[in-house]
């Protein structure tokens, strides 16, 4: 089978990882269940494109392992399901009937909207599972695993997703290594299609001098810029933009609050040891009553999931802000992210804006299924960029995450911290806190009498 042998004999361990992966997946469901019971949704982009040739290759490996596959794959038995949109680019319609005809695909097409489409077609068939070709990062992705059953409210099917964890660069890699077609708009500076009413081609990939040229969609350096196409969003390549959405303090909450708190949190057994002396809870101490915020508590965690989620999740809901540090860095073993994601109740989950951050900075040591270092809490994390950080900072609802280790590195991202802050008006700073103490010689009875 050509996609199965392209994959194996190609130089990309991080593609092979993936894939076999992904196949697993596939030849899973098919395991579970029959192929009259499962269906493919096809829309004629490039992750559905992925998907087909997936799901033929694991179809493929399926039979093969029932000892009744040849070598090559001539039909492919799969029930095809497509939405016809008449807002659909015509290249996208015409790649996608193109493909049916290579492949011999068992089309269903849909003129309604995806919901009532589902409807009627599972009253009409026994289909049981529907691969879907959703990624970490798509805007329906949130709260999915390779085997999800669909939302409360629509029809039950078991949702199938077998790229689930793949990168801009993984679709690219699979697609080109594999040398199969995909639709002409993506060589004409696509990266991401959706309606020909949201959808214009990426501005990062126009050629100079030209303000009509673009370059194919693979050549697209950062992954995380797919959708610059479709939805305006701040550059994180750009220092001082925030997520419009960060639900920080600003100085509108004033009139609200006459004193804002902090609690900092530090996460390791060598200060617990007294192996170390702890220097950045002090140093932040004095930061933030530099802006006028008082520090409610400086505490010390053991380097475990379950103290880092349980003083999380006391000190969230007693502080404005709360600043974590220790437990982030290169080893697998750090737990302060999990922790923060058991306190808030969600999982972790890789993030492909992220995974291309570290993939930039430690290059294929960025490899494997579920890259531990790029797994982050799913959909409570927002990435602070700033030009003279090579990594974002990292904030989950009210926790910042600072991945400094001395002084020097926690001065640099604080500074750019509240750059941000600043110029996002997204936080309150206020006078310097001042703690003043007044004495005096009276006695306590003079005293009560003056103030009474």
């Amino acid at each position: 089978m050509e996609i199965d042998k392209a994959v194996r004999e190609c130089d990309d361990r991080r593609l092979q990882t993936k894939y076999n992966n992904a196949t697993y997946v596939i030849q899973r469901a098919l395991a579970l269940y029959s192929i009259e019971e499962v269906a493919f949704s096809f829309n004629g982009g490039k992750d559905s494109t992925v998907l087909l040739h997936l799901l033929r290759a694991g179809y493929f490996l399926h039979k093969k392992g029932q000892n009744n596959a040849n070598g090559d794959l001539k039909d492919f038995p799969i029930r095809t399901i497509y939405f016809e949109s008449p807002c659909a680019f015509l290249e996208i319609n015409s790649f996608t009937y193109d493909t049916a005809a290579t492949y011999g695909l068992q089309i269903d097409t849909i003129h309604t909207d995806f919901k009532s489409g589902l409807e009627a077609l599972l009253k009409d068939k026994p289909i049981r599972a529907i691969f879907l070709g959703v990624r970490i990062g798509d805007p329906t992705a949130v709260g999915q695993e390779q085997f999800s059953p669909s939302s409360l409210g629509w029809p039950p099917f078991m949702r199938v997703n077998p790229i689930l964890d793949w990168s801009y660069r993984d679709v690219w890699a699979f697609l080109l290594t594999c040398k199969v077609n995909y639709c002409s708009l993506y060589d004409q500076g696509y990266t991401s299609i959706g309606s020909i009413y949201d959808t214009v081609p990426n501005s990062l990939l126009s050629i100079s001098n030209s303000s009509n040229k673009f370059k194919p969609a693979y050549l697209l350096a950062d992954g995380r810029l797919e959708r610059a196409g479709r939805a305006k969003r701040p550059s994180p390549s750009t220092g001082g933009q925030l997520p419009a959405d960060s639900n920080d303090l600003t100085s509108q909450d004033l009139h609200k609050n006459s004193m804002l708190t902090a609690s900092i949190i530090a996460v390791g057994d060598e200060i617990l040891f007294g192996i170390v002396e702890d220097q950045l809870g002090p140093y932040l101490c004095r930061k933030l009553h530099s802006i006028g915020w008082s520090v409610f508590q400086l505490s010390v965690v053991h380097n475990n999931i379950d103290s880092v989620a349980e003083e999380v999740e006391r000190q969230k809901s007693k502080s404005d802000m709360v600043f974590i540090y220790g437990g982030v860095g290169p080893l697998h073993s750090d737990v302060t992210l999990a922790g923060i994601a058991k306190a808030v109740g969600v999982r972790l989950a890789p993030d492909e804006e992220f995974e291309e951050y570290l993939r930039h900075i430690i290059g294929d040591q960025c490899t494997g299924d579920r890259n531990e270092m790029a797994q982050l809490p799913e959909g409570i994390t927002e990435l602070w960029h700033h030009d003279k950080l090579s990594v974002p900072l990292i904030k989950c609802q009210n926790v910042v995450i600072l991945s400094a280790t001395n002084v020097l590195e926690l001065e640099k991202q604080w500074d750019c911290w509240i750059e941000l802050a600043k110029s996002g008006d997204l936080l309150a700073l206020l006078e310097p806190y001042v703690s003043k103490h007044v004495t005096t010689n009276l006695s306590d009875v003079c005293t009560n009498f003056h103030i009474s």
